[in-house]
């Protein structure tokens, strides 16, 4: 998933500082998922994430310590699934959410994935476009998978690479 993108075009967020997410963050982090998504994760879903054994949780911050966009993912053996990735409003279409889909897959390779799934609304084509632009291609379709609204999520796929 991804926050859909404002069709302002923002300054480039090469000032952004990527790094490990921490319990301290979870109220910034839920207020851009809140402003992201129609079926929001909870402060319970974002803790957990940070206490998963297999969790890649990084979040983006600017020069003032604002955290202004993350990402989730998990990575077993030889499969890693982004889970969440969002950016701040304000700031997206800076390419900040490549960057922290960069980093994810990057520490996904070096914890041994081979490849990276992940699902996306069909209707959110700003994500689609993001995903398209690493390598990622369908591979299957839930129907009915979103909820607020109901709509179908692509199962999209990457080959990592290392």
């Amino acid at each position: 998933m991804i926050g859909a993108t404002s069709t302002v075009r923002r300054k480039n967020r090469s000032d952004a500082r990527i790094r490990n997410a921490a319990f301290g963050d979870v109220l910034s982090i839920g207020l851009i998922e809140r402003a992201s998504f129609a079926d929001p994760w909870g402060s319970r879903e974002f803790t957990s994430a940070l206490e998963a054994q297999h969790a890649i949780f990084l979040v983006a911050e600017d020069p003032a310590g604002v955290v202004i966009g993350y990402v989730i993912a998990i990575a077993v053996m030889d499969e890693a699934e982004i889970l969440n990735l969002a950016v701040r409003p304000d700031d997206r279409g800076a390419g900040l959410g490549g960057k922290l889909l960069d980093r994810a897959l990057a520490e996904a390779a070096s914890r041994g994935a081979e490849q990276c799934f992940l699902e996306v609304r069909e209707s959110n084509d700003s994500a689609r476009r993001l995903y398209v632009s690493r390598g990622f291609t369908e591979v299957s379709r839930r129907r009915g998978y979103y909820r607020e609204p109901v709509e179908d999520a692509l199962v999209l796929r990457l080959a990592v690479q290392r």
